[in-house]
């Protein structure tokens, strides 16, 4: 399933995430860890140090190998030049399993160890001086959008996403990849601007979103989140001395977190497994298609001087029957 972290700046989400992540980790699953903030500190949150984290490679440093592997032998891809961020996969494409070897993982994943397994951690590589006034942050990002168009992942695999802060992530159809979206919010005014903006998009798109409660100190703190968000407060998190040793270099085992947070991580399991279930593959790629039009012509035909609506394959539907039919997965 495909899990995103969402929120404001400085609302906790790259915590919260990093404490999800080693929570799937202990519970020995499959594990794809995504860095995609334009300020990169999940690695850090996963116990790397600093020259461990600076050494991860940048997706976005290698999306034409992204591009040929995922192109594979589809005909309506004429050339890597003409693949964009939200190009579809069709008959002959490559498709990424959450368990497997290829050169996409080969080239952008690193292994982290974590207390009772391990996890791949991939990193959109961070925003640089050298992309001031030349790049945009999205071109980076679109690594992980083609990466999420052409994985096929089942109940007992996760790929979770801490997504950039605020409400960047709308500048492409990408927030429309998840099973389900946690918006991590403060109990303060702009704590839950974020998820007023979020809430609306989710709503015409049908994302399913719940917000986790973070830096919550007592009774009011939570009254204030439910009188803001309502039904969609799911749980909170409050002080944990355990993340507080964390954030100094100091970890410690975890199953030392304490009680309440491992029972409110217990929750947000359950909650996108639910949504998992209720997955309709036909939708998913509905949406992935109406995205990649939306790009096309706004801009995508423009930059590649291609048609870029003929890549899309009216009669593929990406899940396990895509598999079953053929479409290759790597030796």
């Amino acid at each position: 399933m495909k899990i995103a972290f969402v929120g404001k700046g400085g609302s906790g989400k790259t915590t919260l995430s990093s404490l999800f992540i080693r929570h799937l980790a202990a519970g020995e699953a499959a594990v794809i860890a995504v860095d995609a903030d334009i300020n990169q500190h999940l690695a850090a949150a996963l116990g790397l140090d600093d020259e461990q984290a600076a050494a991860l490679p940048a997706m976005g440093a290698h999306l034409p190998l992204i591009k040929d592997h995922l192109r594979g032998a589809n005909p309506r891809i004429t050339s890597v030049e003409t693949m964009i961020k939200t190009t579809p996969p069709g008959e002959g494409s490559r498709l990424l399993r959450v368990r497997e070897d290829n050169p996409v993982y080969d080239a952008c994943a690193r292994a982290v160890r974590l207390d009772g397994g391990e996890v791949r951690l991939m990193a959109t590589g961070p925003f640089t001086e050298s992309d001031l006034g030349v790049a945009c942050y999205h071109s980076k990002v679109g690594a992980v959008e083609l990466c999420l168009n052409h994985l096929v992942d089942g109940a007992d695999e996760y790929v979770v996403v801490d997504m950039t802060a605020g409400s960047d992530s709308f500048a492409s159809g990408m927030f429309t990849r998840f099973d389900m979206t946690f918006l991590v919010a403060e109990p303060t005014r702009k704590g839950v601007s974020v998820y007023r903006q979020y809430k609306e998009y989710a709503r015409d798109f049908g994302v399913a979103l719940k917000v986790v409660g973070n830096k919550v100190q007592g009774e009011d703190d939570l009254d204030f989140l439910r009188s803001e968000v309502g039904d969609d407060l799911l749980v909170s998190f409050g002080h944990s001395d355990w993340v507080r040793a964390m954030e100094k270099g100091r970890p410690q085992r975890f199953d030392l977190l304490e009680a309440d947070n491992r029972a409110a991580l217990e929750i947000l399991e359950h909650t996108a497994a639910a949504m998992y279930a209720q997955r309709d593959w036909a939708r998913y790629t509905r949406q992935m298609v109406h995205f990649h039009l939306k790009n096309a012509e706004s801009w995508g035909n423009a930059k590649t001087g291609a048609d870029l609506a003929a890549q899309v394959d009216p009669a593929f539907v990406l899940g396990e029957q895509a598999v079953a039919a053929g479409s290759p997965l790597p030796a």
